[in-house]
């Protein structure tokens, strides 16, 4: 469906075809309210379920037994009433509910009474030196071109970091075809301690079944070096080896074509940061994440915001949660709920979050790789390196948004995506306050790019010129 035919009002609006987005649309279409789904993909799935309904990937061993529960997810949402309009753009969005959208080269403006956003997760930024070389990529990214293309790198290639994301890559890599000439596993040892607590509820979950099979796969066919607490990508032009050393130890070298950075994922903030959702630092998860109700709605009592969006839980807990938030939006437009949907909603999060925190505990990155020093590029759309923030910081910086009149740091085309979090934590730590003291950037319309012709483009309405002025 295009964005020219799109109605001008909505009963729900949802943002994102992960499994909350896909969840909470079927849920509220089945109900009868009249809904539409935005995302910028082709096909429905998100990143965890990318490419659920055309992957390249036919052998199922291959992508694994939780990729594939998304069909029956992605299926039942194609054949609701939802309005679904694929590879758009969510640019705008108000506390009213009015949504700013391009999709097919057209720009419109539509409103609907609640708005729920289910942006997902990125991953988290992993500042090391070379880490802008060609050759150097995220683990996502890798996990991108193998769902959507059957897509593995040639040549000789290393994996570094931690996090359950990590390793299932790694599997899924290897069942591919593909060849790992080692994994450096940068998992803090102290973290062991941390997690201790936390072990019964985990061995308890499907989290350690799943990952003890993972493990075992991995650990027996590729060379893992583990206590990494230092490592650099070396080259001229391109990736030529990995320079590597463990804590008080001697570098070591692996030569390499491709990297693949990974230290886990956190909430995707852009969108509902924009539109004035307020956020809190989460010492767990060590990220931003949205201030919401037992349901998920914010304190703009129109907009919700489910999935990994609000804190990381993985593919299940996103999906009921979507079911969830869906719960509350059908009750508060008038459909009549019943108490005992609630109630196996809320059982269903339950079992799917045990062992949750004990994975948070686990795979905390180290603070080294978290605030990087010296001439490490923090900011990659600018080229700001740390040494230059700490310079700026002593200068009389107070905060990522005075951040940008410094140095510009945060201003480029990712508006401080790939930034953000290193930036908040190296002020942070300069000044010896916290990150939640030390605040974050504040995102502004449009929080994707969108063409001067889109906006000339748009109906010429009272909404339009107030969308125009925010921007």
């Amino acid at each position: 469906m295009s964005a020219a035919l799109l109605r001008d009002e909505y009963d729900v609006a949802v943002v994102g075809a992960g499994p909350a987005g896909l969840a909470a649309a079927s849920s509220c279409a089945s109900a009868g309210l009249m809904t539409v789904l935005f995302d910028e993909q082709s096909v429905p799935g998100g990143q965890i379920y990318r490419s659920i309904t055309e992957t390249a990937i036919k052998d199922k061993t291959v992508l694994g037994e939780s990729y594939w529960h998304g069909s029956a997810l992605a299926k039942s949402f194609l054949d609701s009433d939802v309005e679904y309009v694929p590879q758009s753009t969510v640019w705008s969005l108000t506390p009213e509910g009015e949504i700013g959208v391009s999709s097919g080269g057209v720009a419109r403006l539509i409103s609907a009474r609640r708005v729920i956003l289910c942006t997902g997760a990125m991953e988290r930024p992993f500042p090391i030196s070379g880490w802008t070389l060609p050759g150097v990529m995220t683990v996502g990214a890798a996990q991108i071109l193998l769902k959507s293309s059957g897509m593995i790198a040639t040549g000789r290639t290393v994996l570094a970091g931690s996090g359950p994301l990590l390793w299932l890559f790694a599997s899924q890599y290897l069942k591919a075809g593909g060849r790992l000439e080692a994994i450096l596993d940068t998992t803090d040892p102290a973290n062991r301690m941390r997690a201790w607590p936390h072990l019964i509820p985990f061995v308890r979950s499907q989290y350690f079944r799943e990952g003890w099979r993972l493990l075992r796969d991995v650990k027996s066919r590729v060379r893992v070096i583990s206590g990494v607490a230092k490592f650099g990508a070396m080259g001229d032009g391109h990736l030529k080896e990995v320079v590597y050393s463990k804590k008080d130890t001697t570098e070591n070298k692996i030569v390499a074509d491709h990297l693949f950075l990974h230290q886990g994922v956190v909430p995707n903030t852009n969108l509902p940061m924009s539109v004035g959702i307020a956020h809190r630092w989460d010492e767990a998860q060590l990220c931003w994440v949205p201030e919401l109700d037992d349901f998920g709605y914010s304190s703009l009592t129109q907009i919700a915001v489910a999935g990994d969006g609000s804190g990381i839980g993985g593919a299940k807990v996103s999906e009921w949660q979507g079911r969830l938030v869906a719960f509350a939006t059908k009750r508060d437009l008038g459909v009549t709920v019943h108490d005992v949907e609630e109630k196996d909603i809320r059982q269903r999060l339950a079992k799917y979050m045990n062992g949750r925190t004990f994975l948070d505990q686990y795979f905390l990155p180290a603070v080294q790789f978290r605030r990087p020093t010296g001439d490490t590029i923090v900011c990659r759309c600018e080229e700001i390196t740390a040494a230059q923030i700490e310079s700026a910081v002593a200068s009389g910086c107070m905060g990522p948004n005075q951040m940008k009149t410094f140095l510009r740091c945060g201003m480029g085309p990712c508006q401080g995506r790939l930034c953000g979090l290193t930036v908040t934590e190296l002020i942070a730590g300069a000044r010896g306050v916290t990150p939640q003291e030390t605040g974050c950037y504040r995102p502004r319309p449009p929080v994707k790019p969108i063409t001067v012709g889109e906006l000339a483009a748009l109906p010429k309405s009272d909404a339009a010129v107030k969308a125009v002025v925010r921007i």
